[in-house]
């Protein structure tokens, strides 16, 4: 890749890595710093790196990356026990209720459902991101689904 293809690289998918990171760690400034620590392994690799490849090669470095400093933060998760106010807007709701849902699940499933349901990759894409084959994709999409499935029933308009 040529440092024309890296820059093309950097305005086509910085948004999206970065989107990406931040629904996982939900500190902005943490999430810029991960994200710069990818662009520069991108940076130091890109002799190596393909231009039509580099989509995979940003997400997978950034799936790593959460995964380097879940590990090394030893992120608890805890829930409030906290009341939340109901209200009118069910679509917020409902919204709200999912969010604490994902963050229920372990970390490489809450991973796999963002990069199935919102940035839209294949099961093979995903695989090859998350050095898992795609049937165990599949099994951790339906498990981590099921989850959040339950955990929605059993708090909607509780």
């Amino acid at each position: 890749m040529n440092i024309s293809e890296y820059n093309s690289a950097v305005d086509l998918w910085s948004d999206r890595v970065f989107a990406f990171v931040l629904k996982q760690v939900h500190e902005k400034e943490l999430t810029e710093d991960i994200i710069q620590d990818v662009y520069e392994k991108l940076w130091k690799k890109r002799e190596s790196v393909q231009f039509e490849k580099v989509k995979s090669y940003l997400f997978t470095s950034a799936y790593h990356a959460v995964v380097d400093w879940s590990r090394r933060e030893k992120l608890k998760r805890t829930i409030s026990n906290e009341e939340v106010n109901v209200e009118q807007d069910h679509s917020n709701e409902l919204s709200e209720l999912i969010n604490r849902g994902l963050e229920l699940l372990p970390l490489q499933q809450k991973q796999l459902l963002l990069l199935r349901d919102f940035e839209e990759y294949s099961y093979a894409e995903i695989g090859e991101i998350v050095g898992i084959s795609e049937s165990n994709v599949k099994v951790s999409l339906f498990r981590a689904r099921q989850q959040l499935k339950e955990y929605i029933t059993q708090h909607w308009n509780s």
